[in-house]
């Protein structure tokens, strides 16, 4: 039997869902028009409904109009139980409570953004926004608060409180929180979880609004990421600092978790797999926390990313933003849409590698490789007796037949695209420009997943898969795990190129052109065009630890750099980036270890902080050191290096002055 008590807490559930206002009819131009209009902060809003949507909602809001009466009373009849034994509707902690839990990160490293979140708690000037940490779960969102809270001085921790958010709360409650701890003198207050509420992204203007310039500073984190970039596009416009995790460079990847091999990073990178850096997620340290095989990661895209998106929806101007995706999430195959969509991106991605790579790649160079091996174990002439194109044709044709047998419901161009957009705004997928050498214009988009993990580990169950077909099964071993090495080999050199890519278009900004360069033979696998200086950088990239001359056999084409420099400016380096030791060659090529090279990578948007406080002397030294770094291929200098220049330059000004 339900108690009273538990009854209201339903009731308050399920009015927060429905809508509030009442329906009003307009003629214009002799047609007839019906929007819903209801006060919010004492303006009066109104919003256009279509003719077949009047029946519903006309339900909902006298179904709200019933439950509010009968709410009103039980709420007479008894009191509520949460105002009579706590004065908050939150679970709200403080004091040595909340530094307690804080404490136990303490020893744990801080994520790059960290410093981001820093700035806006201490940022006296901000009395317009809230701060938003948002990302994909297992990034460390939940961590980087309570560290913040770790950081803070005796006398901050003091003002600082810490809501965890329940399903069964609403905005209200969150309200009635924030006016107490307001009175009581609070400051600092970390809502965690904050997107389970069911009407936060309806209401999130409330924060910024009311308690933001009263002199409160709010830091939101929930697992529904989706919700705070619908919300900042919407309720948050301009009144919101997103602070963004899931994506996780190589070298923070790399500081945080000791991992030093690329390699590593392929299989794993891409969430925060040593228990997330987060102590009260039973999740992240459940034995399927990271990316170990096919299963653990279709849990994550489940829980992570499709109920992300559904949730967020759903939770959205009453579901009004579903639009296309609609007829999908009432036949309850939104899931799997979402699930196809980012597995199709990666049936692509495999047959992407099996024809421009598996296929073309030169036969003689990878023989000769495998003949010379250094290993006697890993040594073999096995790729002069391997059929390769009857063995790529026979691939291609079982990824097609995989693809159409998953197909359960048609999907739309409109709704993959809109889903496509999602996963953009989840900062999922980033799509790398690739260039037509012969016109210069951009030929196509390629998809590039923030999350390598993710994309390995579903490439390689794949693969396997693949690998289960009768034809296969008559090979002998060692050509069995001849083909299936060589593809993952492959998977991992096309991987290594996206996070270089994607690295550099996130590092370097908006000075920059970062892209790939496909001509009608032979392609630049990066190019860095720098748009001010007028000067370029062409790039191969190789997942492998040799350094042999027919690598940079693109670099030293000359057709193909007269097709690059009057376009993008004098080819001020041309480099091999592979995992090998740095060797300069005596026709101008440039070899580069690839994790150094991304290690090294320049921060710009700090960078660009700095350059806003520096002085001149400081700034014409910063500019100095970018171009060297530059020339160097953009990996000569470290940020610290660069740092200790400026510092430097500043000091010599001051004592000039």
């Amino acid at each position: 039997m339900v108690d009273s008590y538990e009854l209201i807490e339903r009731i308050k559930s399920r009015i927060a869902e429905l809508p509030v206002g009442y329906i009003s009819r307009k003629t214009i131009k002799g047609k007839t028009q019906y929007y819903r209009q209801w006060r919010e902060n004492g303006k009066i809003k109104s919003k256009y409904v279509r003719e077949d949507e009047i029946s519903l909602l006309k339900e909902q809001i006298e179904e709200r109009k019933q439950l509010q009466k009968r709410l009103d009373e039980l709420q007479k009849q008894f009191p509520s139980r949460k105002d009579e034994l706590m004065k908050y509707r939150t679970n709200i902690i403080t004091g040595e409570g909340m530094s307690a839990i804080a404490r136990n990160t303490h020893h744990m490293r801080k994520r790059d953004c960290f410093d981001k979140l820093q700035k806006y708690l201490y940022d006296e000037a901000d009395h317009t926004r809230v701060c938003a940490v948002y990302g994909l779960r297992r990034t460390g969102k939940t961590t980087m608060l309570f560290q913040s809270i770790d950081a803070m001085s005796d006398s901050d921790r003091a003002m600082a409180a810490y809501a965890k958010i329940r399903r069964s709360d609403v905005m209200d409650d969150l309200i009635h929180d924030l006016k107490a701890l307001r009175d009581e003198g609070y400051k600092y207050i970390f809502v965690d979880e904050v997107t389970l509420m069911k009407d936060f992204i309806d209401s999130a203007a409330l924060l910024s609004d009311i308690y933001v310039p009263m002199g409160m500073k709010i830091v939101l984190s929930g697992t529904d990421s989706l919700g705070f970039w619908l919300a900042s596009d919407n309720e948050l416009y301009d009144r919101v600092r997103m602070i963004h995790t899931t994506f996780i460079p190589f070298r923070e990847y790399e500081r945080l978790l000791g991992i030093e091999s690329i390699d590593e990073y392929i299989r794993y990178g891409g969430m925060l797999s040593q228990g997330e850096l987060a102590f009260d997620d039973e999740d992240a340290n459940a034995e399927d926390s990271s990316f170990r095989d096919d299963e653990s990661t279709r849990r994550y895209i489940d829980t992570a990313i499709s109920k992300n998106i559904q949730h967020s929806l759903a939770c959205f101007d009453y579901g009004h933003y579903f639009g296309p995706l609609k007829e999908l999430y009432e036949a309850g195959e939104l899931t799997s849409a979402i699930n196809r969509i980012i597995e199709d991106m990666n049936h692509r991605f495999l047959v992407d590698v099996l024809t421009k790579d598996f296929v073309s790649n030169d036969l003689g160079l990878t023989s000769h490789n495998l003949k010379n091996e250094r290993d006697p174990d890993k040594r073999t002439d096995i790729l002069d007796a391997v059929d390769k194109s009857a063995i790529t044709k026979k691939l291609m044709e079982l990824l097609d037949i995989r693809n159409k047998k998953d197909q359960t419901v048609a999907i739309t161009s409109v709704q993959t695209a809109r889903i496509k957009e999602y996963l953009k705004g989840l900062d999922l997928i980033v799509e790398c420009p690739v260039r037509d050498g012969e016109s210069g214009l951009e030929s196509e988009e390629r998809v590039i997943f923030t999350q390598p993990g993710m994309r390995y580990c579903q490439a390689q169950a794949l693969v396997y898969s693949l690998m289960q077909d009768i034809t296969f099964g008559q090979l002998s071993d060692v050509e069995k795990a001849f083909v299936t090495d060589r593809i993952l080999e492959d998977v991992r050199g096309r991987m290594l190129e996206d996070i270089i890519l994607l690295e550099c278009m996130k590092a370097l900004g908006n000075n920059y052109d970062v892209f790939k360069y496909r001509f009608a033979s032979g392609e630049f696998d990066m190019v860095i065009y720098d748009k001010k200086e007028r000067e370029c950088a062409a790039f191969e990239i190789k997942h492998s630890g040799k350094c042999v001359p027919e690598q940079s056999r693109h670099l030293r084409n000359k057709r193909l750099i007269s097709l690059t420099t009057p376009r993008f400016g004098t080819l001020a380096g041309q480099y091999v980036l592979y995992l090998g030791d740095d060797v300069d060659t005596e026709d101008g090529i440039s070899y580069r270890n690839a994790e150094e090279f991304l290690k090294k990578l320049p921060d710009v948007e700090l960078k660009s902080g700095l350059e806003e406080k520096a002085d001149k002397s400081a700034l014409r030294a910063f500019h100095e050191l970018r171009t060297l770094a530059k020339k160097n291929g953009i990996s000569g200098m470290t940020l610290d290096d660069i740092n200790e220049e400026i510092r430097l330059a500043r000091k010599s000004s001051t004592n000039g002055q």
